[in-house]
């Protein structure tokens, strides 16, 4: 999900959990795929019927890919009509929580990663796909291990990733070497000594805008992969078994507010994540957190000045040392794409999927619309750039993603991760504070999920 709706599933997510388990039932008498129809999802011998698709990608700059796949199969397969419907995020919504409730889903739906993929997978609203792309498939080979797993539930599929992104510390190769910082931090205590040498020649080491509260959230994603064992983190991120009682998530906080007080300022909840940016571009900033979409701003057709489009690259924000947790996770997620668990055309919605996946619609997707495709090879010197080929080789090597905080969790920890972070950001709270207010929130969450 791009940065620009970040948070957009949350005020949704209860409302379409609700209709869904009106719908199918509670999602302990649903269990995972358990509707689904018995049909196998092997590519139909005789291609045929109707296709019914709904993405959020009505935007113009993105709709045109997806009408060109779809016709393109049509042409290639005359016996198949699709009938796609494109509607933006809001409508999306909307869209999506109508037809869980009259039990109208279309054979191919959007999700997000996280727990509103997984609603619907609780509801048994989602083909289990792992026979077709699970990671030892065929199919499933060709894309990054972390992407597929983005959309793995209780060890089965059931998303097909249509994207990727990822966050990363972009950094100006000049303003390193004029302060001083040798080489690439590797860990988060040679960051904030590299921050202190910034500092000290008179750069903001880096720029952050928090205005909307999702940057810092992106933040404390990677801290708490970082600081908390997989299993633990698991656990709490899932809303019928969250505690948050590990010390990793207060390490992580305490963390936070390092970075924090040596790297950036404490004014930063009143600066937008654009003029944060524009610091680093301008160079006034050394460096500066942003998402693998976003790559293209810095370079010198995305607009940035000579100066940074010749002298930027990349890393990943460093772990500190003696991690307790998964050192080799990446903040990000995949978009992807859910199979109706109903649907009378799997296997061709599945052929389908597999066709716009395949390595020419992959490369196609970043040439067309600047998108990393989670398609291993997809990006190349002919249709991006090497920061853009580098990251994609980077999420390929990722143990998993750590997925979005504000996406991964339920909304009342989420929300309780935002208020806690901004109040660190400007001093009013403390990590305790903060991890206090995550337990009660994880506590109500378990109460509403019952």
């Amino acid at each position: 999900m791009k940065h620009t709706t970040r948070s957009a599933p949350l005020v949704v997510l209860g409302a379409v959990t609700a209709v869904a388990l009106a719908a199918c039932g509670a999602p302990g008498t649903a269990g995972a795929g358990s509707k689904q129809n018995s049909q196998s999802l092997s590519s139909p011998a005789q291609k045929s019927g109707t296709l019914t698709m709904v993405t959020k990608f009505a935007d113009p700059k993105y709709a045109p890919y997806f009408q060109g796949v779809a016709k393109a199969y049509e042409q290639a397969n005359p016996k198949v009509t699709i009938k796609l419907e494109q509607v933006g995020d809001q409508p999306y919504k909307d869209k999506i929580r109508v037809l869980s409730a009259s039990k109208q889903l279309p054979d191919i739906y959007f999700s997000w990663a996280g727990d509103f993929a997984n609603k619907f997978v609780r509801a048994g609203l989602a083909a289990d796909l792992t026979s077709v792309i699970g990671p030892d498939t065929e199919w499933g080979k060709t894309f990054s291990p972390a992407a597929l797993k983005a959309f793995e539930t209780n060890g089965k599929n059931f998303g097909v990733p249509i994207d990727l992104d990822a966050k990363y510390l972009a950094y100006n190769k000049t303003a390193f070497a004029k302060a001083g910082v040798n080489g690439v931090p590797s860990t988060l205590e040679d960051l904030l000594g590299a921050c202190d040498k910034l500092k000290a020649a008179g750069y903001t080491p880096i720029a952050l805008g928090n205005q909307y509260g999702w940057p810092a959230i992106h933040y404390m994603t990677q801290l708490n992969a970082y600081n908390v064992p997989p299993a633990t983190l698991a656990k709490d991120y899932n809303p019928a078994t969250g505690e948050f009682t590990d010390p990793g998530y207060t390490k992580a906080v305490d963390q936070f507010k390092d970075i924090i007080t040596r790297c950036s300022s404490k004014d930063d909840n009143g600066v937008s994540h654009e003029a944060g940016q524009a610091n680093f571009i301008n160079g006034k900033a050394a460096m500066h957190y942003l998402e693998s979409v976003e790559f293209q701003v810095l370079t010198a057709k995305g607009g940035a000045p000579k100066a940074l489009a010749d002298n930027w690259d990349f890393m990943r924000l460093p772990a500190p040392q003696g991690a307790a947790g998964d050192t080799g996770a990446l903040t990000g997620a995949p978009d992807g794409f859910m199979v109706n668990a109903q649907s009378k055309n799997a296997a061709l919605a599945v052929d389908f999927l597999k066709f716009m996946t395949d390595q020419q619609n992959a490369a196609k997707l970043t040439a067309d619309i600047g998108w990393l495709s989670p398609v291993k090879g997809s990006a190349t010197a002919s249709n991006s750039f090497p920061q853009l080929q580098a990251a994609l080789t980077d999420i390929s090597k990722a143990s998993q993603f750590a997925i979005w905080l504000d996406t991964v969790t339920n909304a009342e920890v989420a929300n309780a991760y935002l208020s806690g972070i901004e109040g660190v950001i400007d001093g009013s709270k403390s990590s305790k504070d903060v991890i206090t207010g995550v337990q009660q929130a994880a506590a109500k969450a378990k109460k509403q999920v019952g």
